[in-house]
């Protein structure tokens, strides 16, 4: 094995570089990294030595990465966590050690499998620490710059192919309308396609699956209203005839369904869709990261 030039490098400075080209400012790697701003600014010049490289550009404020830097990036966060792992051994044991996960999603995955996480995982060890963050535009540059940790998504096509990814379960689509609303215990889709409905906003600008299903099939729904979340959709249609296309399991909450409203089945098109999680590949080695999918994993099986 010939490792000439790796005999004269210092590695921690890439660890200095995937801080910066996660955070692409000065002041805030140096805030994570426990460094001076002067120390790092002097790493990242070894570094554009080392590699012959500017590696990090300013652009418009903030530090963009040059086509080598995006490649010398893709490498490390590959490597370095497994050289991680390597140095601290073992498994990852909850009960001995503290881990503070940041997991997005929408307020279906809240109410879904935030209770039953917070139950089964916190239980698990006393220094363990969640934090679910909503859903809103830029959750996947903030994954890429590691200030997420999991995402919890439905697999409507909009998550990036480079992210890795894992089908936790299955869910349906029921539609949700007001108790003495024209709908039957069916909507068929003539009957869907000529209400008006309650739309529910994941990512601003994507089609949500009920748009896709619609769109793959020529048809189109008529939104009268939009909202952010599942939980104020479901609510609002009470004592209207709008209908609320809404997963099952967030639907048939105890909390969800109160007396003015009832579920009716939903056409075919709309049908059964894939529910995610996601996470960067600098991840897929960690071994707490490694622990909380598996954990998720059996919490999926058990709803």
């Amino acid at each position: 094995m010939r490792l000439t030039q790796l005999r004269q490098a210092d590695l921690n400075l890439l660890v200095v570089f995937a801080v910066l080209a996660e955070e692409r400012n000065v002041s805030r790697a140096a805030d994570r990294i426990l460094l001076s701003q002067p120390a790092v600014t002097r790493a990242l010049q070894r570094l554009r030595q080392m590699f012959q490289d500017d590696l990090l550009v300013r652009v418009s404020g903030e530090y963009e990465l040059t086509p080598k830097g995006e490649k010398l990036l893709r490498e490390i966060e590959s490597v370095l966590p497994r050289v991680d792992r390597l140095l601290s051994g073992g498994d990852f044991n909850p009960s001995e050690e503290g881990a503070h996960f940041r997991i997005a999603g929408t307020d279906y995955a809240a109410r879904v499998l935030a209770a039953p996480l917070a139950k089964a995982f916190l239980a698990a060890g006393e220094d363990l620490c969640f934090t679910v963050h909503s859903l809103v535009d830029g959750v996947f540059d903030a994954m890429d710059r590691g200030r997420i940790d999991l995402l919890l998504h439905a697999d409507d096509g909009n998550v990036p192919s480079h992210l890795c990814r894992e089908t936790i379960f299955e869910e349906d689509f029921v539609c949700v309308v007001a108790k003495n609303s024209k709908f039957g215990q069916t909507l068929t889709l003539p009957a869907y396609l000529e209400a008006q409905h309650i739309g529910v906003t994941i990512l601003d600008g994507l089609q949500t699956i009920p748009d896709q299903r619609l769109e793959a099939i020529g048809k189109k729904r008529h939104v009268a209203f939009r909202v952010p979340y599942f939980s104020v959709a479901i609510q609002a249609v009470a004592g209207t005839e709008l209908v609320a296309t809404i997963p099952k399991r967030m639907a048939t909450l105890p909390e969800s369904l109160h007396s003015d409203l009832r579920i009716a089945k939903a056409p075919k098109p709309m049908g059964k869709f894939k529910y995610l999680m996601a996470w960067h590949p600098r991840m897929d080695s960690d071994a707490p990261h490694m622990w909380l999918r598996s954990s998720l994993r059996t919490l999926a099986e058990s709803i």
